[in-house]
C-alpha cells in the first residue's frame, strides 16, 4: 500500500468513526435520564467484548491474546471506562453539539503534548490557541448563567481523559494488532462495570430500551475499531482535523433526535473552538511539511 492510498483510508477510516461516535453520544443522551449509568456502560462493554472475541477468535485463535504492552491495554481499558463515565454524566447537562465542540478541545492538546513529548518547541501562538480554545469551551458552559450547573464542567476533565486515551492508541496501533487492542478494552472495560453492576443494576423497562443498550455496543465497537485502523494508516497530526467531523455530525444528530439547535452563544462557543482546532492543526502541517522537505533523500 503507498503512502498517500493509507493516508486517504486513514483519513475515511477517522470520518467514520466520528460519526458513529456522534449517534453513540445522541443514543447516550437519550437513554442517561432512564438507565443507570453502570447499567448502560455494562451492556456497551459486554456487546463489544463478547462481539470483538465472538469474530476474531475463531479466526486468530491464541494469537487474539498476544501483546506486547499487556499493562499499557489495561490503562487504555481504564481510560475508556473513564472517558465514558464522564460522557454520561456530562451528556445529562449539555446537548450534543455542544458536549462535542468542548471534547475538540482534545485534539489541540493532543497536538501539544505530541510535540513536548518529542522535544520540540510548543509556540507561543501554539498555546494561546488552546487559550482560545478552552476560552471557546468557556463561552459554551457559562459559568455563572442561570441554568449553569457544575456538572457541566465535566467535559473539561473528558478532554483530558480522551487526550490520554487516544495518543496510547496512537502508540500502541504501532504495536499490536487492531483486534487485539480493541479485544482487549472491551473486556477490562466489561469486568470493571461488571464489579459495580451489583450495586446500581436496574431492569431496563422497555424492550426498546434493550435495543438502545444494545446499539451503544454496536456504535461503540464499530467507531473504536474504525478509529484504531485509521491510526494505523496515518500519523495523529494527519488525522487530527478530521476529528471535527463529529461536530457537524453530532449537532446535526441533536437537531434531528431532540430538536435542539445552539443558541448564539453557543454557536459562538462552537466557531471558537473549531477556528483554535483547525488553525492549530494547520500550523502542525505547516512545521511537518517544512521537516519533511528538509529530509534527505536515502
Amino acid at each position: 500500500m503507498s503512502r498517500s492510498s493509507g493516508t486517504r483510508q486513514g483519513v475515511l477510516l477517522v470520518v467514520g468513526a466520528m460519526a458513529c461516535f456522534a449517534v453513540l453520544d445522541t443514543m447516550a443522551k437519550y437513554v442517561s435520564t432512564t438507565v443507570p449509568l453502570v447499567v448502560a456502560m455494562w451492556s456497551r462493554y459486554m456487546f463489544q467484548a463478547c462481539f470483538t472475541g465472538g469474530v476474531l477468535l475463531p479466526h486468530r485463535g491464541r494469537g487474539l491474546f498476544k501483546t506486547r504492552h499487556p499493562w499499557l491495554q489495561l490503562v487504555r481499558g481504564l481510560l475508556l471506562v473513564l472517558s465514558s463515565s464522564l460522557a454520561f454524566i456530562s451528556l445529562r447537562t449539555l446537548p450534543v453539539g455542544e458536549f462535542t465542540a468542548i471534547l475538540m478541545l482534545a485534539p489541540m492538546l493532543i497536538t501539544v503534548v505530541s510535540a513536548s513529548s518529542l522535544g520540540e518547541r510548543v509556540s507561543v501562538l501554539r498555546w494561546l490557541l488552546l487559550s482560545g480554545g478552552l476560552a471557546g469551551a468557556l463561552i459554551v458552559i457559562r459559568p455563572g448563567a442561570d441554568d449553569f450547573q457544575w456538572a457541566m464542567v465535566f467535559p473539561l476533565a473528558l478532554v483530558v481523559a480522551n487526550a490520554a486515551f487516544q495518543l496510547l492508541t496512537s502508540y500502541l496501533a504501532q504495536k499490536d494488532d487492531p483486534g487485539t487492542m480493541h479485544f482487549y478494552t472491551g473486556v477490562v472495560a466489561t469486568v470493571l462495570a461488571t464489579l459495580a453492576l451489583p450495586f446500581a443494576w436496574e431492569t431496563p423497562g422497555s424492550a426498546g430500551l434493550w435495543v438502545l443498550l444494545a446499539l451503544l455496543g454496536v456504535f461503540s465497537t464499530l467507531g473504536h475499531y474504525l478509529l484504531i485502523l485509521g491510526y494505523g494508516r496515518a500519523s495523529p497530526a494527519t488525522l487530527t482535523p478530521y476529528l471535527y467531523f463529529q461536530i457537524a455530525f453530532a449537532t446535526l444528530a441533536g437537531w434531528l433526535v431532540f430538536s435542539h439547535a445552539p443558541d448564539r452563544w453557543s454557536v459562538m462557543g462552537i466557531v471558537v473552538i473549531a477556528v483554535c482546532g483547525v488553525t492549530s492543526t494547520w500550523l502542525s502541517g505547516q512545521k511537518n511539511g517544512r521537516l519533511s522537505e528538509s529530509e534527505p533523500t536515502l
